[in-house]
């Protein structure tokens, strides 16, 4: 690989802006900075690698041939709104916190106001003997890459110490070189942050099924050779011959910057929840830094502390309260999902566990005081997403959900929802922790493609397999389009609800105190012959609206028109049973069962209207976050209006029997 071209140069900022200084090249760093220059800061950033910055996620497919280096780059990061400056290749020595400057390699200083220390973590070296032989490797970085790259060409045996998330990915990457391979976890089982026994046991015997060797359970006690690279001693006795080894046996936070500046760290840089250390003008993000005793070690919490810390320093109330890990990725043909801190629940009071088995498909849920804490799976399930959103939300776990679960092994039903109906909650991109509603918020600023979302949120720029979903919401996040007939539907409904509110509001019509021949009162509601013509019209305006509801059953209707032109037919004849209904009774809903009947009639008048407000104006709901193209806001009033006609036909029988008999 061709190392950088190093353009990029250092802005001079405006006096009136911050000087702001990121050292590390990595995704969470050239987030920060990213967020910061878009709100208007002068940023410079600093990265040791001679890579322009890459992908991290996508060395996997680098390794095994899958994608060339420039593929797994990322898109140009430089002058954002000309304020991001990117320079390669600049190893920061030392931080002057009395200067408030950083001295690179170069012996160049770099005043700041405000600097944010994204160095990451290296990859962790045991005291194994035999570690710096020629043919020991570790993978970590781009540089590491392209070494096991250059390395898999003479490569026929090799031995990857470690079965955790990198030691996999190696594994997957050599193979795919045609490589022997054999992967050495000295836990008893693989992933063992992430797994469960039978979950790891599970994955290790689907791995063998494609020809990787693994061994659990067992420490490497040496690696053997002269020149070079010959074999691998066990701590049980066993002794695999080999070329090459590749060392994966986890990170170490890089501190010693922060340690040799005088700040407080531990296992990494201790940060307080606006991501500031114990200096006040200097910030640690990602790998590096330390939050209430816990390290991350993905790029989802990284950047969600991106995020608080370069709100922090525009004057923004932000704060960072921990994060819930959750992984989901592919690792040599088998699909692995793990949510929660899987190693502390199982042996945390409190905490109960479900399995769902299916052949060689494992899945395992946590859940504590009836809310779910974690989540384990072997095989895939298309419920990860939304599961990882309940295991974040701490989501309440219902009888009939742990039924379902035992029964078929989900949460919910088969039908998956449409993006427009995901709630803002609910987590899209699984490597960055992205939520929909920040998605939604992008694409309402201007993002109209994949790619600009991944610039302003982060998603589908790691692993990519988001960006299907991305392109959904940004589909969805078009303007919803009005039904036909929208305002002729809106109009009537709206007459239709004033008009059946009348007896409600208003009250009825009094009948004459007096006969009056010529009296429309006494001749609608006194003359017994126009009273029963009043009242078999309205049975049939009433039967004529019940039949036309059942347009989608009956295929009669087809010939004359569409169902959008039959649906304003139907409420034009609501509107028309309002004028029958007052014209029978004058709003005088009586007594015992007439007062039910009136009733029952004026409820199924009014939510039949409110579903005809609601299907008129969906357009204008759905813009508001009210209702969703699969659950529109007239389902409610619709399911009511239909519910209120059903005791309708039993009532008006009754009431004509009465009528006729008495």
């Amino acid at each position: 690989m061709q190392a950088a071209e190093n353009h990029a140069t250092y802005i001079e900022p405006d006096t009136a802006k911050e000087r702001i200084i990121v050292v590390g090249g990595g995704p969470v760093g050239v987030r920060t900075g990213q967020l910061l220059a878009k709100s208007g800061h002068y940023v410079t950033l600093l990265s040791d690698e001679a890579h322009k910055p890459y992908n991290r996620v996508r060395l996997t497919p680098l390794l095994g041939g899958d994608v060339q280096f420039g593929e797994i780059e990322l898109d140009d990061v430089s002058d954002v709104d000309g304020s991001l400056a990117v320079l390669t290749g600049m190893r920061v020595m030392r931080i002057d916190r009395d200067k408030k400057e950083v001295v690179t390699g170069d012996g160049s200083s770099w005043p700041y106001d405000k600097l944010v220390l994204a160095t990451g973590s290296s990859a962790f070296v045991p005291g194994i003997q035999g570690r710096d032989l020629p043919g020991v490797f570790t993978f970590r970085t781009a540089d590491d890459a392209s070494a096991l790259l250059a390395r898999s060409f003479s490569a026929r045996n090799v031995v990857i110490i470690g079965g955790g998330l990198l030691g996999l990915e190696a594994a997957r990457g050599l193979q795919k070189r045609q490589c022997n391979v054999t992967v050495i976890e000295h836990e008893g089982r693989l992933m063992p942050r992430q797994l469960d026994v039978e979950a790891g046991e599970l994955l290790k015997k689907r791995i063998q099924k494609i020809g990787v060797a693994v061994k659990t359970g067992v420490p490497v006690s040496e690696i053997e050779g002269e020149t070079r690279v010959s074999a691998v001693s066990l701590g049980d006795g066993t002794r695999i011959e080999c070329d090459t080894v590749v060392i994966c046996t986890g990170v170490r936070a890089n501190v010693g910057l922060a340690q040799n500046s005088g700040l407080a760290f531990n296992r990494g840089i201790r940060v307080n929840d606006q991501m500031q250390t114990t200096d006040e003008n200097i910030y640690a993000v990602g790998e590096c830094a330390q939050h209430d005793g816990r390290m991350y070690g993905l790029v989802g919490p990284g950047y969600a502390q991106a995020e608080v810390a370069a709100k922090t320093i525009d004057g923004e109330a932000a704060e960072f309260h921990g994060h819930i890990g959750a992984t989901k990725l592919k690792v040599i043909g088998a699909d692995v999902f793990s949510a929660g801190d899987v190693e502390q629940l199982e042996t945390r009071p409190n905490v109960k566990s479900h399995v769902w088995r299916d052949g060689d498909s494992y899945r395992r849920i946590f859940i504590e005081r009836g809310k779910l804490v974690g989540a384990i799976a072997i095989g895939a399930w298309d419920q990860v997403s939304r599961i990882q959103d309940a295991v974040q939300s701490g989501a309440v776990v219902y009888p009939w959900m742990n039924f379902r679960f035992y029964k078929e092994g989900s949460f919910w039903s088969a039908l998956e929802p449409e993006a427009s109906d995901l709630p803002d909650s609910a987590t899209i991109c699984n490597c960055t922790g992205v939520s929909c509603g920040q998605i939604r918020a992008a694409i309402s600023n201007g993002a109209g493609s994949e790619d600009e979302i991944g610039v302003q949120t982060g998603a589908g720029t790691v692993c990519g397999t988001c960006r299907p979903v991305l392109a959904e919401l940004i589909d969805a996040g078009a303007p919803p389009k009005p039904v036909s007939f929208s305002k002729p539907l809106i109009a009537i409904s709206a007459v239709a609800v004033l008009m059946a509110l009348i007896p409600i509001l208003i009250g009825a019509v009094p009948l004459p105190a007096s006969y009056d021949a010529d009296s429309l009162r006494t001749w609608l509601w006194r003359d017994n012959i126009v009273k029963q013509w009043s009242g078999f019209i309205l049975l049939g305006v009433m039967l004529a609206a019940m039949l036309i509801g059942l347009r989608k059953r009956i295929r009669f209707f087809d010939r004359f028109g569409g169902y959008d032109g039959w649906r304003l037919v139907h409420l034009a004849i609501g509107l028309l049973a309002v004028a029958g209904f007052f014209a029978h009774t004058g709003f005088r809903l009586g007594s015992n069962l007439n007062f039910l009947l009136g009733i029952t009639f004026i409820l199924t008048l009014i939510l039949g209207a409110a579903a005809g407000l609601a299907t008129g104006g969906d357009h204008a709901l759905r813009a508001k976050r009210i209702g969703t193209a699969r659950k529109p806001a007239r389902r409610l009033p619709t399911w009511g209006h239909i519910l209120a006609i059903w005791p309708l036909p039993v009532l008006i029988l009754l009431h004509v029997l009465v009528v006729y008999a008495y």
